[in-house]
């Protein structure tokens, strides 16, 4: 499967060297990224119309990060040269054109303004630095007291303008009322970088792994796959320059991978995680995570040394997709995948279910087999609205015609190429999704605020601290509708109940911060205001 394959490969290197020319003096900021400001000049170059040149920008920044890497800027330039050789500009020219042999753009006037530039233009070895890295601005990360307010204009890209922001407005408030203890963990810039992930979950034996290894067309290191409960960790399968297994203790202090808050769940777990990397093309645009089978039946007695849930639903808050994979032969939910599933309320949107190994019933069976499945869920779930379900056989052997017959297969096919779709997608949104994930923060950090500082008002100032104290936890529910009707605040949006019960008793509630306005109001300003200019910035330059 391809997914935003860069077709920088099809790139010969004697254009490589042109386009990486073009790009160092557009790139005024010489940062490894060209924003739409910069774009829009050179572009201008190609005599394209203005619509046209919308649509080239909307197909190379796909990501919609709102700047082109030099990976996409040679997209760019490419599609600019087919545009001009009279071709409608589509996504599928890629695909189609004889890339490899296509001839830079003519772009009137640029030649000699680069003549006129700097004498000693320094270009960088194609083969050795193909896509310049933006750096993060130092002040980004430093106590956040020190941290210089800079407008939001000044930013070269959405990430940055949401890394700014969250330590301008947002990490000030959870650290405040410790959400960071109660939520999630404080985010570092990694977290914003991070590749979009996609979970398997799934009872042993329901082809998790073997999904991951059919779509990356091979296995990676570490994997093993059986009829019995074969992978017995979280194992995380990303790029990387060569194959290999890293241990979880180190893979969680690394301080350019998104897994540090995963210290919190202590060496029992970080023994049952390990990090796959190998270089894969799929790998560069998205990360896997495999998952230990869910427990059922008499094995549930057995209790993990770790809090199984409580890591699930933290890989879920960073996941831009979950698969929920059955088979046939295992369509009951356990009390643990119940649990399971119940860590994953708030990430509703990015759940779907698969059915895999279907192959192994014939037609009739698997309409059985289907409505069964759906009913399980529906009484797991709680939503009236139906759940997606891919039906099909995820492996790298053919359909069992002889079981599904002839419609059974093209059925496969169909919900297989869905799947993938949903898959491609994923990088495409990315962006998108970091965005949603980080007004979601916001939003529930708000919140967190307002019970905390509810909770502190209600203490007393003298006498009976500890009695008041336990009453307010016990009765955490009442509290919480207090919270709703003061503020007008939707009931969908507070935290689990038993959950913050058993968070909040750890803590003295009277050593909490009073509730102070002008933090809420920088939320607000933020939802508000901020990031609906940031996205207005960095949008199609030429809508």
């Amino acid at each position: 499967m391809e997914i935003l394959s860069a077709p920088i490969s099809s790139c010969s290197k004697e254009h490589q060297k042109i386009y990486q020319e073009w790009f160092s003096y557009t790139d005024s900021d010489n940062d490894g990224r060209i924003t739409g400001n910069d774009a829009t000049k050179l572009f201008a170059m190609s005599k394209l119309s203005r619509p046209e040149l919308k649509q080239v920008w909307a197909i190379a920044d796909l990501k919609r990060q709102g700047f082109l890497g030099f990976r996409e800027f040679i997209t760019a330039m490419q599609l600019i040269a087919l545009a001009q050789a009279g071709h409608e500009i589509t996504q599928d020219m890629l695909t189609t054109a004889d890339l490899e042999h296509l001839e830079p753009p003519v772009m009137e006037g640029l030649d000699t303004l680069i003549a006129k530039s700097k004498p000693s233009l320094k270009i960088s070895d194609p083969d050795i630095n193909l896509t310049p890295q933006p750096q993060t601005p130092s002040f980004l990360w430093s106590a956040s007291k020190s941290v210089k307010k800079m407008p939001l204009s000044s930013v070269t890209s959405i990430v940055d303008g949401l890394k700014r922001l969250y330590i301008e407005k947002l990490q000030p408030l959870e650290v405040t009322y410790r959400f960071n203890d109660f939520a999630s963990p404080l985010l570092t810039s990694s977290d914003f970088d991070a590749k979009p992930m996609v979970m398997l979950l799934g009872q042993y034996s329901t082809g998790k792994t073997t999904f991951i290894k059919h779509l990356l067309r091979s296995s990676y290191p570490g994997a093993h796959i059986g009829p019995e409960p074969t992978t017995d960790r979280f194992v995380v399968v990303m790029s990387g320059p060569d194959e290999r297994s890293i241990p979880g203790n180190t893979i969680a202090v690394q301080a350019d991978m998104p897994f540090s808050g995963l210290t919190t769940f202590g060496t029992a777990f970080l023994s049952k995680f390990q990090c796959s990397q190998m270089p894969n093309s799929l790998l560069e645009h998205i990360t896997f995570v495999d998952t230990p089978g869910v427990l059922s039946g008499e094995k549930q007695r057995t209790q993990r040394s770790y809090d199984f849930t409580g890591i699930t639903s933290w890989f879920a808050s960073k996941c831009d997709l979950i698969l929920l994979l059955f088979d046939p032969y295992k369509l009951d939910i356990s009390d643990e995948f119940k649990r399971v599933i119940g860590s994953l309320r708030g990430h509703d949107d990015k759940i779907r279910v698969v059915l895999n190994k279907a192959d192994q019933v014939d037609t009739q069976q698997l309409m059985r087999v289907y409505g069964a499945l759906m009913w399980s869920l529906g009484k797991v779930l709680n939503t009236p609205e139906v759940m997606r379900v891919y039906i099909g056989s995820f492996n790298d052997k053919p359909v069992n015609e002889a079981a599904v017959g002839p419609i059974g297969k093209e059925l496969f096919e169909k919900e297989q190429d869905d799947l993938l779709a949903d898959l491609k997608d994923i990088p495409k949104k990315a962006c998108d999704r970091r965005i949603n994930e980080f007004v979601k923060r916001a939003r529930a950090a708000k919140i967190h605020a307002y019970i905390i500082s509810h909770l502190k008002k209600e203490m007393p100032a003298m006498m009976g601290k500890a009695k008041t104290q336990q009453r307010l936890i016990d009765n955490l529910e009442d509290e919480f509708g207090k919270v709703q009707r003061e503020f007008h605040l939707p009931a969908g949006d507070f935290p689990n109940v038993d959950h913050f019960k058993e968070v909040l008793s750890g803590y003295s509630i009277d050593k909490f911060e009073k509730l102070k306005p002008k933090m809420i109001q920088a939320i607000d300003d933020m939802l508000g205001y901020d990031i609906p200019e940031l996205l207005k910035n960095f949008r199609n330059p030429y809508e």
